[in-house]
């Protein structure tokens, strides 16, 4: 095992710390591993009264799994590797939803990806100054996965389509406004609040609510109302005609964004989004999520993707369908349904 991720027990508080700066402690197995055996460790031990996740050192929280991985996965066995990283990544994003215990997650930096998969679930979001929120992967040929359905489509006013079709990042203050951040903390209050929680588990909210400070207006509030007139359906069509019709300069920049992403992944998240409110809790929603990651990895548009934004960085993806007429609903339909019994996901 690595030093990926730094595990100990601090006062009453299990403190899982992300260790891999020079990546912005982007997501390997062994790390998912290594923070799942920590929180099944902490789960029944009455010594820990809460978890706290953060990052060691460095610009950001967790920038999202590890694609070159996953994409080497799709190249070079069938998915395989890939398809076992998504798997126990997205039973540790569950395991953190269902704990029992409270969880902290400080999303100081760059919270992107993987990392708003440990966010999300966690009793307590904390964001800073710092904070730069978003689901990007629209624009490598994946989709807002780690639970990103269940999270973004209970936003308000359609902000979690317009996050999970465009990419768009949020700092601090619009996170804690949309909901996805619970408190706004300056970050150099985090350590003294770490402390504290450390001392005294059964006074975090408290706590929290006593360092937290008010956040500046957040800039994406101005364009709440043409949010949510705009992506307004469920059909990717639909919005972009809305956008082109609008012709305002928000719309016309969010049309040049949207140009940019694989038409096939922006149908798959507008309906990731729009089942996940059909689902009658967060582990179906992680069977759907898993489905449309085991088909989304070894399609042509994830390796293309990351070819033209990581590998190469040309960003000039050439996406298969070009088009989002090409991305039929038989092709949506193949990337949802269920998988053999055998491969299905499952909880811990």
């Amino acid at each position: 095992m690595t030093n990926d991720v730094l595990v100990k027990l601090d006062g009453a508080a299990g403190v899982v710390s992300l260790n891999r700066p020079k990546a912005i402690h982007a997501l390997t197995i062994d790390m998912v591993h290594m923070m799942t055996a920590a929180l099944l460790a902490w789960r029944n031990d009455p010594a820990v009264g809460a978890v706290l996740i953060d990052h060691s050192e460095g610009r950001g929280f967790c920038a999202g799994g590890d694609i070159s991985y996953l994409r080497n996965s799709a190249l070079n066995d069938g998915g395989e590797s890939g398809r076992k990283f998504f798997h126990d990544e997205y039973q540790l994003n569950h395991l953190l939803m269902t704990y029992g215990k409270p969880v902290v997650t400080f999303m100081d930096g760059i919270t992107m990806g993987g990392g708003v998969g440990l966010s999300g679930p966690a009793t307590y979001r904390v964001a800073t100054e710092a904070t730069r929120f978003a689901m990007p992967e629209t624009g490598i040929g994946l989709f807002p996965d780690v639970g990103g359905g269940w999270f973004l489509s209970r936003l308000k006013g359609r902000i979690g389509q317009y996050l999970a079709l465009t990419g768009a990042r949020f700092d601090g203050a619009e996170c804690v406004w949309a909901g996805l951040a619970t408190h706004y903390i300056p970050a150099e209050n985090l350590a003294d609040v770490k402390a504290r929680i450390a001392a005294d588990p059964a006074a975090i909210a408290t706590i929290l609510r006593e360092a937290s400070a008010v956040p500046p207006e957040p800039k994406i509030a101005a364009h709440a109302k043409d949010i949510e007139r705009l992506f307004a359906s469920d059909r990717y069509e639909d919005i972009l005609a809305a956008l082109t019709a609008d012709g305002s300069d928000f719309a016309e920049a969010t049309l040049a964004t949207l140009a940019t992403k694989s038409p096939q992944t922006c149908k798959v998240a507008l309906r990731q989004l729009a089942t996940s409110l059909t689902l009658p809790d967060f582990a179906a929603n992680m069977v759907m999520e898993y489905r449309i990651a085991a088909r989304v990895l070894v399609l042509p548009d994830f390796s293309e993707g990351v070819r033209a934004v990581i590998v190469d960085k040309d960003n000039a993806p050439q996406w298969s369908p070009a088009t989002p007429e090409g991305v039929t609903d038989d092709l949506l339909d193949a990337i949802f349904a269920p998988l053999g019994a055998a491969d299905e996901w499952k909880p811990l």
